[in-house]
Protein backbone atom coordinates (compact mmCIF):
# COMPACT_ATOMS: atom_id res chain seq x y z
CA UNK A 1 0.00 0.00 0.00
CA UNK A 2 1.48 3.23 -1.11
CA UNK A 3 2.47 5.74 1.39
CA UNK A 4 0.17 8.90 2.53
CA UNK A 5 3.56 10.66 3.21
CA UNK A 6 5.52 10.19 0.26
CA UNK A 7 6.97 13.13 -1.85
CA UNK A 8 10.26 13.80 0.32
CA UNK A 9 11.24 10.29 0.23
CA UNK A 10 10.43 7.81 -2.37
CA UNK A 11 8.26 6.10 0.58
CA UNK A 12 9.81 3.21 0.38
CA UNK A 13 10.77 1.29 3.21
CA UNK A 14 12.04 -2.39 4.05
CA UNK A 15 9.11 -4.84 5.14
CA UNK A 16 10.88 -5.18 8.51
CA UNK A 17 10.37 -1.75 8.66
CA UNK A 18 6.79 -1.38 8.12
CA UNK A 19 6.24 -4.51 10.55
CA UNK A 20 8.21 -2.51 13.41
CA UNK A 21 6.73 1.01 12.33
CA UNK A 22 3.04 -0.27 12.18
CA UNK A 23 0.36 0.41 15.10
CA UNK A 24 -2.75 -0.93 13.14
CA UNK A 25 -2.78 -3.92 15.07
CA UNK A 26 -3.90 -2.13 18.21
CA UNK A 27 -5.00 0.99 16.91
CA UNK A 28 -7.15 -0.05 14.84
CA UNK A 29 -9.79 -0.35 17.73
CA UNK A 30 -10.37 3.13 17.67
CA UNK A 31 -11.94 3.38 14.34
CA UNK A 32 -14.92 4.80 15.43
CA UNK A 33 -13.26 7.24 17.51
CA UNK A 34 -11.01 8.32 14.24
CA UNK A 35 -14.04 8.38 11.65
CA UNK A 36 -16.08 10.21 14.41
CA UNK A 37 -13.11 12.99 14.96
CA UNK A 38 -12.80 13.24 11.00
CA UNK A 39 -16.38 13.40 10.34
CA UNK A 40 -16.46 16.76 13.23
CA UNK A 41 -13.49 18.20 11.25
CA UNK A 42 -14.68 17.76 7.86
CA UNK A 43 -17.93 19.92 8.91
CA UNK A 44 -15.84 22.34 10.84
CA UNK A 45 -13.58 23.07 7.69
CA UNK A 46 -16.58 23.05 5.41
CA UNK A 47 -18.32 26.03 8.01
CA UNK A 48 -15.06 28.16 7.91
CA UNK A 49 -15.38 27.78 4.19
CA UNK A 50 -11.53 26.10 3.72
CA UNK A 51 -13.55 23.15 1.79
CA UNK A 52 -17.28 24.07 0.09
CA UNK A 53 -20.06 22.97 1.88
CA UNK A 54 -20.98 20.29 -0.48
CA UNK A 55 -16.92 18.56 -0.18
CA UNK A 56 -17.51 18.85 3.39
CA UNK A 57 -21.02 16.92 2.91
CA UNK A 58 -19.75 14.68 0.67
CA UNK A 59 -16.55 13.67 3.16
CA UNK A 60 -18.57 12.77 6.01
CA UNK A 61 -21.10 10.94 3.82
CA UNK A 62 -18.28 8.98 2.84
CA UNK A 63 -16.88 8.64 6.60
CA UNK A 64 -20.42 7.40 7.33
CA UNK A 65 -20.47 4.74 4.70
CA UNK A 66 -17.01 3.55 6.09
CA UNK A 67 -18.38 3.67 9.56
CA UNK A 68 -21.29 1.22 8.33
CA UNK A 69 -19.34 -1.08 6.65
CA UNK A 70 -16.66 -1.57 9.23
CA UNK A 71 -19.55 -2.52 12.04
CA UNK A 72 -21.66 -4.79 9.63
CA UNK A 73 -18.19 -6.17 8.59
CA UNK A 74 -18.53 -5.62 5.10
CA UNK A 75 -15.06 -4.04 4.83
CA UNK A 76 -12.28 -5.22 6.84
CA UNK A 77 -9.54 -3.36 8.16
CA UNK A 78 -6.16 -3.90 5.89
CA UNK A 79 -3.91 -4.62 8.52
CA UNK A 80 -0.76 -3.85 6.35
CA UNK A 81 -1.80 -0.30 6.51
CA UNK A 82 0.09 1.80 8.63
CA UNK A 83 -2.29 2.78 11.23
CA UNK A 84 -5.93 3.41 11.38
CA UNK A 85 -6.00 7.13 10.45
CA UNK A 86 -4.11 6.33 7.18
CA UNK A 87 -6.27 2.52 6.74
CA UNK A 88 -9.40 5.60 6.84
CA UNK A 89 -8.46 8.19 5.15
CA UNK A 90 -7.21 5.70 2.28
CA UNK A 91 -10.26 4.29 2.38
CA UNK A 92 -11.74 7.60 1.78
CA UNK A 93 -10.04 8.40 -1.03
CA UNK A 94 -10.20 5.02 -2.76
CA UNK A 95 -14.28 5.69 -2.54
CA UNK A 96 -14.51 9.52 -3.23
CA UNK A 97 -11.37 10.21 -5.45
CA UNK A 98 -10.04 13.84 -5.12
CA UNK A 99 -12.08 14.81 -2.44
CA UNK A 100 -10.70 12.52 0.24
CA UNK A 101 -7.28 14.34 0.11
CA UNK A 102 -8.82 17.28 1.26
CA UNK A 103 -10.00 15.56 5.14
CA UNK A 104 -6.52 16.20 6.06
CA UNK A 105 -6.52 19.68 5.27
CA UNK A 106 -5.42 21.70 8.87
CA UNK A 107 -4.81 18.36 11.09
CA UNK A 108 -1.98 16.36 11.62
CA UNK A 109 -1.59 12.65 12.56
CA UNK A 110 -0.32 13.59 15.51
CA UNK A 111 -3.36 15.62 17.18
CA UNK A 112 -5.05 13.12 15.16
CA UNK A 113 -3.60 10.02 17.46
CA UNK A 114 -3.67 12.41 20.43
CA UNK A 115 -7.66 13.43 19.89
CA UNK A 116 -8.87 9.09 19.37
CA UNK A 117 -6.61 8.21 22.11
CA UNK A 118 -9.36 10.58 24.35
CA UNK A 119 -11.98 10.00 22.70
CA UNK A 120 -11.36 5.92 23.06
CA UNK A 121 -10.61 6.64 26.60
CA UNK A 122 -13.41 8.73 27.22
CA UNK A 123 -15.78 6.07 26.85
CA UNK A 124 -13.60 3.47 27.98
CA UNK A 125 -13.89 5.37 31.45
CA UNK A 126 -17.52 5.48 31.25
CA UNK A 127 -17.84 1.83 31.34
CA UNK A 128 -15.26 1.38 34.33
CA UNK A 129 -17.02 3.41 36.21
CA UNK A 130 -20.38 1.73 35.63
CA UNK A 131 -18.97 -1.97 36.69
CA UNK A 132 -17.30 -0.15 39.52
CA UNK A 133 -20.63 0.78 40.18
CA UNK A 134 -21.87 -2.71 39.89
CA UNK A 135 -19.43 -4.51 41.81
CA UNK A 136 -20.13 -2.39 44.84
CA UNK A 137 -23.77 -2.97 44.70
CA UNK A 138 -23.39 -6.66 44.93
CA UNK A 139 -20.55 -6.09 48.25
CA UNK A 140 -22.95 -3.59 49.58
CA UNK A 141 -25.86 -6.31 48.54
CA UNK A 142 -23.59 -9.24 50.36
CA UNK A 143 -22.75 -6.39 53.31
CA UNK A 144 -26.71 -6.01 54.10
CA UNK A 145 -27.31 -9.37 54.51
CA UNK A 146 -24.54 -10.07 56.85
CA UNK A 147 -24.72 -6.97 58.80
CA UNK A 148 -24.78 -8.75 62.18
CA UNK A 149 -22.54 -12.04 60.98
CA UNK A 150 -19.76 -11.90 63.49
CA UNK A 151 -16.86 -12.58 62.38
CA UNK A 152 -12.86 -11.85 63.67
CA UNK A 153 -10.71 -8.82 62.54
CA UNK A 154 -7.62 -9.03 61.93
CA UNK A 155 -4.54 -6.97 62.64
CA UNK A 156 -0.91 -8.55 61.62
CA UNK A 157 -3.19 -11.45 60.28
CA UNK A 158 -3.74 -11.95 63.85
CA UNK A 159 -7.50 -12.03 65.30
CA UNK A 160 -7.88 -8.66 67.04
CA UNK A 161 -11.39 -7.71 67.73
CA UNK A 162 -14.81 -8.65 66.38
CA UNK A 163 -16.46 -7.36 64.05
CA UNK A 164 -18.68 -7.79 61.23
CA UNK A 165 -19.18 -9.33 57.57
CA UNK A 166 -20.66 -6.87 56.67
CA UNK A 167 -18.38 -4.10 57.90
CA UNK A 168 -15.67 -5.90 56.94
CA UNK A 169 -17.30 -5.81 53.21
CA UNK A 170 -18.26 -2.18 53.64
CA UNK A 171 -13.89 -1.27 53.74
CA UNK A 172 -13.84 -2.40 50.21
CA UNK A 173 -17.24 -0.55 48.81
CA UNK A 174 -15.54 2.48 50.35
CA UNK A 175 -12.42 2.14 48.40
CA UNK A 176 -14.65 1.30 45.35
CA UNK A 177 -16.53 4.75 45.35
CA UNK A 178 -13.26 6.34 45.92
CA UNK A 179 -12.08 4.64 42.89
CA UNK A 180 -14.91 5.74 40.63
CA UNK A 181 -14.42 9.09 42.03
CA UNK A 182 -11.39 9.14 40.90
CA UNK A 183 -11.92 7.68 37.34
CA UNK A 184 -14.95 10.73 37.11
CA UNK A 185 -12.24 12.99 37.87
CA UNK A 186 -9.70 12.07 35.65
CA UNK A 187 -12.38 12.52 32.86
CA UNK A 188 -12.21 15.77 33.00
CA UNK A 189 -8.24 15.79 32.14
CA UNK A 190 -9.34 13.21 29.24
CA UNK A 191 -12.15 15.30 28.15
CA UNK A 192 -9.76 18.50 26.70
CA UNK A 193 -9.73 18.34 22.81
CA UNK A 194 -6.37 18.79 20.88
CA UNK A 195 -7.42 18.45 17.48
CA UNK A 196 -6.32 21.76 15.66
CA UNK A 197 -2.78 21.76 17.36
CA UNK A 198 -1.74 20.03 14.23
CA UNK A 199 1.63 18.84 14.19
CA UNK A 200 3.19 20.82 16.85
CA UNK A 201 2.72 24.79 15.76
CA UNK A 202 -1.42 25.21 14.85
CA UNK A 203 -2.08 25.72 11.18
CA UNK A 204 -2.58 29.14 8.57
CA UNK A 205 -5.79 27.94 8.22
CA UNK A 206 -8.59 30.16 9.91
CA UNK A 207 -10.12 27.18 12.21
CA UNK A 208 -12.52 27.23 14.67
CA UNK A 209 -11.21 24.42 17.32
CA UNK A 210 -14.09 25.32 19.82
CA UNK A 211 -16.62 23.97 16.87
CA UNK A 212 -14.71 20.68 16.72
CA UNK A 213 -14.48 19.92 20.51
CA UNK A 214 -18.17 20.76 21.26
CA UNK A 215 -18.86 18.57 18.34
CA UNK A 216 -16.98 15.73 19.61
CA UNK A 217 -18.51 16.27 23.42
CA UNK A 218 -15.72 17.92 24.63
CA UNK A 219 -15.38 20.73 27.42
CA UNK A 220 -12.42 22.30 26.68
CA UNK A 221 -9.51 22.27 24.24
CA UNK A 222 -5.79 22.02 24.46
CA UNK A 223 -4.74 26.39 24.94
CA UNK A 224 -1.03 25.05 23.72
CA UNK A 225 -0.52 23.00 20.64
CA UNK A 226 2.86 21.54 21.64
CA UNK A 227 1.14 20.46 24.78
CA UNK A 228 -2.10 19.30 22.59
CA UNK A 229 0.19 17.02 20.53
CA UNK A 230 2.71 15.70 23.09
CA UNK A 231 0.51 15.20 26.58
CA UNK A 232 0.06 11.92 27.36
CA UNK A 233 -0.73 12.55 31.42
CA UNK A 234 -4.17 11.23 30.72
CA UNK A 235 -2.73 7.58 29.44
CA UNK A 236 -0.32 7.89 32.84
CA UNK A 237 -3.38 9.49 35.19
CA UNK A 238 -5.80 6.54 33.56
CA UNK A 239 -2.96 3.55 33.86
CA UNK A 240 -2.76 4.92 37.51
CA UNK A 241 -5.96 4.87 38.16
CA UNK A 242 -6.73 1.28 36.82
CA UNK A 243 -3.98 -0.01 39.18
CA UNK A 244 -5.48 2.21 42.28
CA UNK A 245 -8.50 -0.06 41.51
CA UNK A 246 -6.50 -3.29 40.82
CA UNK A 247 -5.05 -2.99 43.98
CA UNK A 248 -8.16 -2.64 45.75
CA UNK A 249 -9.45 -6.09 43.92
CA UNK A 250 -6.10 -8.02 44.60
CA UNK A 251 -6.25 -7.23 48.41
CA UNK A 252 -9.87 -8.33 48.79
CA UNK A 253 -9.29 -11.49 46.14
CA UNK A 254 -6.25 -12.20 48.55
CA UNK A 255 -8.70 -12.82 51.74
CA UNK A 256 -10.88 -14.33 49.50
CA UNK A 257 -8.31 -16.79 48.88
CA UNK A 258 -7.36 -17.24 52.30
CA UNK A 259 -11.15 -17.45 53.41
CA UNK A 260 -11.86 -20.53 51.32
CA UNK A 261 -9.11 -22.64 52.50
CA UNK A 262 -9.55 -25.21 54.68
CA UNK A 263 -7.60 -23.08 57.03
CA UNK A 264 -10.27 -20.62 57.42
CA UNK A 265 -13.58 -21.83 55.37
CA UNK A 266 -15.03 -18.71 55.92
CA UNK A 267 -16.73 -18.38 52.67
CA UNK A 268 -17.49 -20.60 49.86
CA UNK A 269 -17.10 -19.57 45.84
CA UNK A 270 -19.91 -21.04 43.50
CA UNK A 271 -18.07 -23.91 41.32
CA UNK A 272 -19.44 -21.15 38.75
CA UNK A 273 -16.13 -19.18 40.03
CA UNK A 274 -13.67 -21.83 41.15
CA UNK A 275 -11.66 -24.65 39.28
CA UNK A 276 -10.83 -28.54 40.48
CA UNK A 277 -6.97 -30.10 40.30
CA UNK A 278 -5.76 -31.77 37.37
CA UNK A 279 -4.71 -35.04 39.64
CA UNK A 280 -6.43 -34.04 43.66
CA UNK A 281 -9.72 -34.55 43.04
CA UNK A 282 -10.41 -32.89 46.73
CA UNK A 283 -9.35 -29.46 45.59
CA UNK A 284 -11.38 -26.47 44.68
CA UNK A 285 -9.41 -23.86 43.48
CA UNK A 286 -10.21 -19.82 43.87
CA UNK A 287 -8.56 -19.11 40.37
CA UNK A 288 -10.59 -16.19 39.41
CA UNK A 289 -9.28 -14.61 42.83
CA UNK A 290 -6.01 -15.56 42.06
CA UNK A 291 -5.91 -14.22 38.32
CA UNK A 292 -7.02 -11.18 39.31
CA UNK A 293 -4.15 -10.81 41.98
CA UNK A 294 -1.77 -11.61 39.40
CA UNK A 295 -3.12 -9.84 36.47
CA UNK A 296 -2.52 -6.63 39.17
CA UNK A 297 1.11 -6.81 38.34
CA UNK A 298 0.45 -6.28 34.75
CA UNK A 299 -1.58 -3.12 34.91
CA UNK A 300 1.55 -1.72 37.51
CA UNK A 301 3.62 -2.83 34.48
CA UNK A 302 1.19 -0.65 32.34
CA UNK A 303 1.40 2.30 34.28
CA UNK A 304 5.69 2.09 34.85
CA UNK A 305 5.98 1.39 31.24
CA UNK A 306 4.69 4.62 30.57
CA UNK A 307 6.09 6.92 33.10
CA UNK A 308 9.39 5.26 31.76
CA UNK A 309 8.99 5.99 28.07
CA UNK A 310 7.60 9.60 28.63
CA UNK A 311 10.36 10.68 31.10
CA UNK A 312 12.76 11.74 28.34
CA UNK A 313 10.79 13.04 25.57
CA UNK A 314 11.57 16.08 24.62
CA UNK A 315 8.50 18.17 23.30
CA UNK A 316 7.05 17.62 20.96
CA UNK A 317 5.68 14.52 19.27
CA UNK A 318 8.08 11.46 19.32
CA UNK A 319 7.56 8.06 17.28
CA UNK A 320 8.31 6.70 21.45
CA UNK A 321 4.62 7.84 21.95
CA UNK A 322 3.18 4.89 19.75
CA UNK A 323 3.88 2.78 22.72
CA UNK A 324 1.00 4.41 25.04
CA UNK A 325 -1.70 2.79 23.58
CA UNK A 326 -1.00 -0.78 23.79
CA UNK A 327 -0.20 -0.30 27.87
CA UNK A 328 -3.84 2.02 27.98
CA UNK A 329 -5.55 -0.60 25.91
CA UNK A 330 -3.67 -3.34 28.23
CA UNK A 331 -4.75 -1.89 31.83
CA UNK A 332 -8.51 -1.17 30.45
CA UNK A 333 -8.93 -4.47 28.95
CA UNK A 334 -7.42 -6.01 32.21
CA UNK A 335 -9.51 -4.35 34.47
CA UNK A 336 -12.49 -4.53 32.94
CA UNK A 337 -12.33 -8.50 32.47
CA UNK A 338 -11.43 -8.58 36.43
CA UNK A 339 -14.89 -6.49 37.06
CA UNK A 340 -16.58 -8.37 35.07
CA UNK A 341 -15.83 -11.21 36.66
CA UNK A 342 -15.65 -9.99 40.00
CA UNK A 343 -19.26 -8.78 40.85
CA UNK A 344 -20.78 -12.36 39.78
CA UNK A 345 -18.21 -14.39 41.99
CA UNK A 346 -19.44 -12.33 44.99
CA UNK A 347 -22.70 -12.44 44.26
CA UNK A 348 -22.74 -16.54 44.05
CA UNK A 349 -20.13 -16.49 47.37
CA UNK A 350 -21.65 -18.59 50.95
CA UNK A 351 -21.15 -17.22 53.69
CA UNK A 352 -20.06 -19.76 56.11
CA UNK A 353 -21.39 -18.12 59.76
CA UNK A 354 -20.96 -20.82 61.70
CA UNK A 355 -17.28 -21.13 61.02
CA UNK A 356 -16.54 -16.98 61.23
CA UNK A 357 -18.37 -16.92 64.75
CA UNK A 358 -16.27 -20.17 65.98
CA UNK A 359 -13.35 -18.31 64.67
CA UNK A 360 -13.94 -15.65 66.74
CA UNK A 361 -15.02 -17.41 69.93
CA UNK A 362 -11.42 -18.95 70.03
CA UNK A 363 -9.63 -15.61 69.17
CA UNK A 364 -10.86 -14.19 72.67
CA UNK A 365 -10.69 -10.81 70.60
CA UNK A 366 -13.08 -9.83 73.19
CA UNK A 367 -10.32 -9.20 75.10
CA UNK A 368 -9.96 -5.78 75.21
CA UNK A 369 -13.67 -5.45 75.79
CA UNK A 370 -12.60 -7.39 79.33
CA UNK A 371 -9.95 -5.11 79.77
CA UNK A 372 -12.50 -1.94 79.44
CA UNK A 373 -15.02 -3.76 81.66
CA UNK A 374 -12.24 -3.64 84.62
CA UNK A 375 -11.55 0.11 83.67
CA UNK A 376 -15.03 0.93 83.97
CA UNK A 377 -15.01 0.01 87.29
CA UNK A 378 -12.32 1.90 88.51
CA UNK A 379 -9.62 0.28 87.72
CA UNK A 380 -6.55 1.70 85.36
CA UNK A 381 -6.34 0.84 81.76
CA UNK A 382 -2.57 -0.49 82.24
CA UNK A 383 -3.42 -2.73 85.01
CA UNK A 384 -6.67 -3.98 83.26
CA UNK A 385 -4.26 -4.95 80.13
CA UNK A 386 -1.98 -6.95 82.62
CA UNK A 387 -5.21 -8.50 84.15
CA UNK A 388 -6.52 -9.50 80.80
CA UNK A 389 -3.78 -11.26 79.88
CA UNK A 390 -2.73 -13.13 82.46
CA UNK A 391 -6.33 -14.18 82.47
CA UNK A 392 -6.12 -15.02 78.61
CA UNK A 393 -3.09 -17.04 79.37
CA UNK A 394 -5.31 -19.30 81.88
CA UNK A 395 -7.73 -20.22 79.44
CA UNK A 396 -5.12 -21.03 77.16
CA UNK A 397 -3.64 -23.23 79.41
CA UNK A 398 -6.52 -24.94 80.26
CA UNK A 399 -8.43 -25.00 77.10
CA UNK A 400 -10.84 -22.55 77.68
CA UNK A 401 -12.39 -19.15 76.32
CA UNK A 402 -13.30 -16.09 78.06
CA UNK A 403 -16.96 -16.79 77.88
CA UNK A 404 -16.71 -20.29 79.31
CA UNK A 405 -14.07 -19.25 82.51
CA UNK A 406 -15.59 -19.42 85.64
CA UNK A 407 -16.44 -16.55 87.78
CA UNK A 408 -14.42 -18.04 90.90
CA UNK A 409 -11.16 -17.88 88.42
CA UNK A 410 -11.79 -14.55 87.56
CA UNK A 411 -12.34 -13.29 91.32
CA UNK A 412 -8.47 -14.44 91.29
CA UNK A 413 -7.40 -12.14 89.47
CA UNK A 414 -9.47 -9.03 90.66
CA UNK A 415 -12.70 -8.95 92.90
CA UNK A 416 -13.98 -5.77 90.07
CA UNK A 417 -15.09 -9.15 88.68
CA UNK A 418 -19.05 -10.23 89.02
CA UNK A 419 -21.32 -11.91 86.78
CA UNK A 420 -22.54 -9.08 84.79
CA UNK A 421 -18.99 -9.85 83.07
CA UNK A 422 -20.25 -12.37 80.48
CA UNK A 423 -22.83 -10.12 79.41
CA UNK A 424 -19.73 -7.39 78.69
CA UNK A 425 -17.84 -9.76 76.75
CA UNK A 426 -20.36 -11.62 74.80
CA UNK A 427 -19.27 -11.39 71.07
CA UNK A 428 -22.83 -9.96 70.31
CA UNK A 429 -22.62 -7.55 72.67
CA UNK A 430 -18.93 -6.05 72.00
CA UNK A 431 -20.23 -5.62 68.42
CA UNK A 432 -23.43 -4.30 69.22
CA UNK A 433 -22.03 -1.23 71.63
CA UNK A 434 -19.67 -0.36 68.59
CA UNK A 435 -21.89 2.35 67.42
CA UNK A 436 -19.38 5.68 67.03
CA UNK A 437 -19.91 6.72 63.28
CA UNK A 438 -18.11 4.29 60.95
CA UNK A 439 -18.05 1.12 63.42
CA UNK A 440 -18.74 -2.48 63.28
CA UNK A 441 -22.55 -2.45 65.40
CA UNK A 442 -25.38 -3.83 62.48
CA UNK A 443 -26.78 0.19 62.68
CA UNK A 444 -23.53 1.90 62.16
CA UNK A 445 -23.23 -0.93 59.17
CA UNK A 446 -26.37 0.23 57.71
CA UNK A 447 -25.32 3.59 57.69
CA UNK A 448 -22.71 3.13 55.94
CA UNK A 449 -24.87 1.11 53.44
CA UNK A 450 -27.31 3.80 52.71
CA UNK A 451 -24.33 5.94 52.29
CA UNK A 452 -22.76 4.08 49.63
CA UNK A 453 -26.39 3.55 48.01
CA UNK A 454 -26.65 6.63 48.18
CA UNK A 455 -23.28 7.77 46.59
CA UNK A 456 -23.59 5.30 43.71
CA UNK A 457 -27.18 6.82 42.84
CA UNK A 458 -26.22 9.80 42.26
CA UNK A 459 -22.67 9.30 40.79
Amino acid sequence: MAKMWTGRTDGVTDKIADDFNSSIAFDSRMYKQDILGSMAHASMLGAKNIITKSEADTLIDGLEGILNDIESGKLKIDMTAEDIHMFVEQELTLRLGDVGKKLHTARSRNDQVALDTRMYLRDITDSIVEKIKLLTQEITVKAEAHKSTIMPGYTHLQRAQPITFGHHLMAYAMMLLRDIERFSDLKKRINVCPIGSCALAGTTYSTDRRMEAKTLGFDEIALNSIDGVSDRDFCVEFAAACSMLMMHLSRLSEEIILWTSWEFKFVELSDAFTTGSSIMPQKKNSDMAELVRGKTGRVYGDLIALLTMLKGLPLAYNKDMQEDKENVFDAADTVIMCLDVFAPMIKGMTVLEKNMLTAAQKGFINATDLADYLVKKGLPFRSAYKICGQIVGDCIANGKVLETLELENYKKYSELFDADLYHEISLITCVNKRVSEGGTSPESVQAQIDYVKGKIKNA
